[in-house]
């Protein structure tokens, strides 16, 4: 169901120091056997060489320096941090491979990158920076064959797939996929498009909800567990949590998962004051 066991490095090794290696993010030794765990990942958004916070995607507020808050994230020993650049794809650009870059040199945990990825050879050049995997969105949905083609390029366990969606209809009764900032809507089924995804190569898929970025009420624990339901494939849901009773809520509904967060870890108190931190349930 998750990747295989293997000890992993990460960071850089000052010299004649050992390098520090730990298991995988989703696994924890006990005894002498690997046991399937929850991962807890701070999700930060780019915006140019800063760092800000939305609401429903929309109204972002900047909420500091992308390597402070690494070097944070660092001592606070985090399972894995996802990093996504919200105006990369809406601009038409790549992703600021220099600014990738130095988040890496400072990083001592596994990385994610999204934003402005069209092509397999752009993923390999994230991953020879020290990235662990690479996240698309809106080009998977333009041109699903990318997925498979990065696979066979940097591997599927490198391989993300984001899929952002919204309630729409009576009472929210249905669910629409959009890209672009929840700007271009795409007459694709959620489920049916994660499944095709995970069929071209895709090793994790994140689901995302609209709906619930930056409200800090809970996940949609609903769409998740419709989604657990059709693939076997490790995913990661974000877009709600508030609490460390909410990361538990939907690790207790569907086992071992990806728990994502942004809001939780950014903000302090009902002022929404930015105070970098992290928790486990």
């Amino acid at each position: 169901m998750y990747r295989a066991a293997r000890p992993c490095d990460w960071g850089a090794v000052p010299p004649g120091k050992k390098p520090r290696q730990r298991y995988s993010p989703d696994q924890e030794l006990c005894g002498s056997h690997l046991m399937l765990r929850s991962r807890i990942a701070p999700f930060l958004l780019l915006r140019g060489n800063g760092l800000v916070k939305t609401q429903k995607f929309g109204d972002p507020k900047y909420v500091g320096d992308p390597i402070n808050a690494v070097k944070i994230f660092n001592e606070k020993e985090v399972d894995e941090l996802t990093l996504l650049d919200i105006d990369a794809t809406a601009s038409g650009r790549g992703p600021n491979m220099a600014l990738l870059k130095d988040i890496a040199a400072e990083s001592r945990m596994p990385l994610c990158y999204g934003g402005g990825v069209q092509d397999a050879e752009t993923a390999a050049q994230i991953i020879a920076l020290g990235y662990e995997k690479v996240s698309v969105s809106h080009a998977a949905l333009e041109r699903p064959e990318l997925v498979r083609e990065m696979a066979d390029r940097v591997g599927r366990q490198s391989v993300v797939v984001t899929i952002d969606i919204r309630k729409e209809g009576l009472f929210g009764a249905s669910h629409k996929v959009y890209s672009r900032n929840a700007k271009q809507k795409h007459k694709v089924d959620p489920i049916d498009f994660a499944k095709r995804c995970t069929d071209l190569g895709a090793g994790e898929i994140v689901l995302n909800s609209i709906d619930r970025d930056g409200m800090m009420q809970g996940y949609d624990l609903d769409l998740a567990r419709k989604l657990r339901e059709a693939i076997t494939t490790p995913m990661t849901v974000v877009g709600g949590a508030g609490s460390t009773e909410d990361l538990r809520a939907l690790t207790d509904e569907l086992g071992p998962i990806g728990a994502g967060a942004g809001s939780l870890f950014v903000f302090k108190g009902k002022y929404r004051a930015v105070l970098i931190s992290y928790a486990r349930p």
